[in-house]
């Protein structure tokens, strides 16, 4: 059985997800070095274009070629303009789960990108990949990213108090850590009946991206 995920990419109504191409670097970059990047995630800053060049080069092929996880790139189908990352990681190929992150570009946000990339991917894991189990961490203040939870169909499992680090900036404009609870999430094979007709979804996968 495999314990790898494939080098795929994956194509709804409006967005393709996609392997990091070395093409993104100044995208990348740009959309982690966002305000509500730096205050939710662990994401490195100031982001550097060399550490958005390690990422696409090194952190996410080894990621996928050693089991662990999947980084795509969420890229708008028309225009391909890079609006995002979706990663799986913390992934258990004997229990078939993984945990399921998203982050959308600051020029991105409010288009239901978030929702659209999410689902189209557990799809894809729940169907081509048969797992049985997707987790979603969110921090306690993050709304936004809870509502995406919310729409596509996860189920709130409980608080893992005072879990979650995130981040403030000081009065001198220093990003400092504050620690909260995360939102656990999570979402199974039969939670997505209907989230498809909710929210417009439908998936092409399409293996061995090049």
């Amino acid at each position: 059985m495999t314990s790898t995920f494939p080098n795929i990419s994956i194509s709804t109504e409006r967005l393709v997800l996609r392997p990091l191409d070395e093409d993104d670097a100044p995208a990348l970059a740009e959309m982690m070095n966002d305000e509500q990047v730096g205050a939710w995630t662990d994401v490195p800053q100031p982001f550097t274009a060399a550490g958005a060049r390690e990422w696409i080069t090194e952190r996410a092929p080894a990621q996928r070629e050693t089991g662990r996880g999947l980084d795509l790139a969420v890229a708008e189908f028309l225009t391909q303009r890079l609006v995002g990352v979706v990663q799986l990681s913390r992934t258990d190929w004997h229990v078939r789960a993984a945990e399921l992150s998203y982050i959308v570009a600051p020029w991105a946000r409010g288009e239901g990108y978030a929702c659209e990339a999410a689902l189209a991917t557990a799809q894809w894991l729940f169907g081509d990949q048969k797992f049985e189990r997707i987790e979603l961490r969110t921090a306690a203040d993050n709304t936004a990213s809870q509502q995406v939870a919310q729409k596509i169909g996860c189920i709130s499992e409980g608080v893992l108090r005072n879990a979650c680090i995130a981040h403030v900036r000081d009065e001198h404009g220093t990003w400092t850590d504050v620690r909260t609870d995360f939102i656990v999430w999570s979402l199974l094979p039969e939670d997505l009946d209907g989230a498809d007709d909710h929210l417009g979804g439908g998936y092409t996968s399409f293996g061995q991206w090049n």
